[in-house]
C-alpha cells in the first residue's frame, strides 16, 4: 500500500521530503484562513460522532505544537480531535537568540514559529481535558536550566523539544539530563545529521550515564537508522526501501531499557512505510518502546494531507495485533508521561 508524505516543518524545510503533493507552503500563507474554517465546519458537522469514537479509543499524542507554521489555535483544536486525539502533549520552542545553537536564529521557534512554555502552559491550562506540555530552553544560555525548571514545577511532563546544534554530550545538555532525571520526565531529541544534536553514535554513553532518565528519539537521523546499512548523508535523510535490521537506532531501543522511539513526523511516516514487512517485526519488537505523535502543521486533521492520520492508519495498518496498537496510540505514551 503505497503512501504519500507530507513535508514537515519540523522535520527541517531545508531537507527536502519526497512527496507527490509537493511543498506545504499553502499552510504558511493567508490560505490557512479558508482552512481553519473548512476544518472547523467538518468538526461541527462530525459533532457528538467525532468525540464518541474518541473516546471509545483513545489516542494520546505526545508532540505537537503551537502556531506551527502560523496555524490557529482553533485550528489546532479542530485539528486534534478530527484526526482522533484525545490528548494532546504541547511541545514548547526556546528563546529566541542568535547563537550557534540555534544556527544564528534559524532554529528559533524550533524551525517552524512554534510558541515557547508560557504559551503552551496557559494554552494546556485552558484544556485541560485534552492537553499538557513540555518544558523546553536553548541549552546553551546561561538561563537554561532555571527556565526549564520553572516550567517542571508547574508541570510539564517532559523537557521537549530539544532541537539545537549542540553535542549530545556536551556540558550544557548534561545539565538537562541531570535536570530531568531529579524531575523524574522524559527528555524528547531531534536528531538531524549536521544540524540538531550532533554525536548520535555517541549518545548511547548518555545511555548508560543516565540510566533512570527516558529519553525520546525522534526525526531523520533517528530513524533512517533503523537500516544497518544507512550512513549518515544530509541529502539522504529520508531513505528509501528495503530495511536491514539492527541499525543503530534499533541497538539503542533493544539495549537500552530508558531508549523510546518519537514516532512522529515525516521521517517516522517514512520509516514504517518504507519496508512494511520489516515494519511489522520492528512494531512487534519494540512494542513497548514506541509512542504515537503526528507533529503535523496542516488544519484538516484526516486524509492524505494530514500526516498525523496517515502514522495512525499505518500503525492500525502494519501493528501485528490489537495489543501491539493499543501499544503504540495509547498505552506506552500513558506510562511514559504517567497520564
Amino acid at each position: 500500500m503505497s503512501v504519500t508524505l507530507v513535508p514537515n516543518v519540523c522535520d527541517d524545510p531545508g531537507s527536502a521530503e519526497p512527496s507527490s503533493n509537493g511543498p506545504n507552503w499553502d499552510y504558511m500563507s493567508g490560505d490557512v484562513t479558508r482552512r481553519t474554517f473548512l476544518a472547523g465546519s467538518s468538526l461541527a458537522l462530525l459533532g457528538l460522532t467525532v468525540q464518541g469514537e474518541a473516546q471509545a479509543d483513545p489516542i494520546i499524542d505526545i508532540h505537537q505544537h503551537l502556531n506551527y507554521s502560523g496555524r490557529s489555535d482553533e485550528a489546532l483544536l479542530a485539528h486534534q480531535r478530527l484526526m482522533g486525539a484525545t490528548t494532546t502533549i504541547l511541545l514548547p520552542a526556546g528563546r529566541s537568540v542568535s547563537t550557534a545553537s540555534t544556527h544564528q536564529g534559524v532554529s528559533n521557534g524550533l524551525q517552524a514559529e512554534a510558541l515557547g512554555n508560557e504559551a503552551c502552559s496557559k494554552f494546556a491550562a485552558a484544556h485541560k481535558a485534552e492537553y499538557r506540555y513540555g518544558a523546553n530552553e536553548v541549552p546553551d544560555v546561561p538561563a537554561a536550566r532555571r527556565e526549564i525548571e520553572r516550567y517542571l514545577k508547574r508541570g510539564a511532563l517532559l523537557v521537549a523539544e530539544q532541537k539545537f546544534g549542540v553535542e549530545c554530550d556536551s556540558p550544557e545538555m548534561q545539565q538537562i539530563y541531570q535536570l530531568a532525571q531529579a524531575y523524574q520526565v522524559p527528555v524528547l531529541m531531534h536528531w538531524q545529521f549536521q544540524m540538531y544534536n550532533y554525536g548520535f553514535e555517541r549518545f548511547y554513553k548518555m545511555l548508560e550515564k543516565y540510566p533512570k532518565v527516558s529519553f525520546l528519539g525522534h526525526a531523520q537521523t533517528w530513524w533512517a537508522n533503523i537500516d544497518r546499512n544507512y550512513r549518515d548523508d544530509v541529502a539522504q535523510l529520508y531513505p528509501k526501501g528495503p530495511v536491514t535490521k539492527n541499525g543503530l537506532t534499533d541497538r539503542y531501543l533493544s539495549d537500552y531499557a530508558n531508549m523510546y522511539g518519537d514516532l512522529s513526523a515525516g521521517s517516522g511516516l517514512n520509516a514504517l512505510s518504507r519496508d512494511e514487512d520489516f515494519t511489522r517485526d520492528f512494531l512487534t519488537r519494540h512494542q513497548d518502546k514506541l509512542v504515537f505523535g503526528s507533529d503535523c502543521s496542516d488544519v484538516e486533521g484526516s486524509g492524505p494531507k494530514c500526516q498525523g492520520s496517515q502514522t495512525i492508519a499505518a500503525v492500525r495498518r502494519l501493528a501485528a495485533n490489537r495489543g501491539i496498537e493499543r501499544k503504540l496510540l495509547y498505552e506506552n505514551a500513558s506510562k511514559l508521561f504517567r497520564l
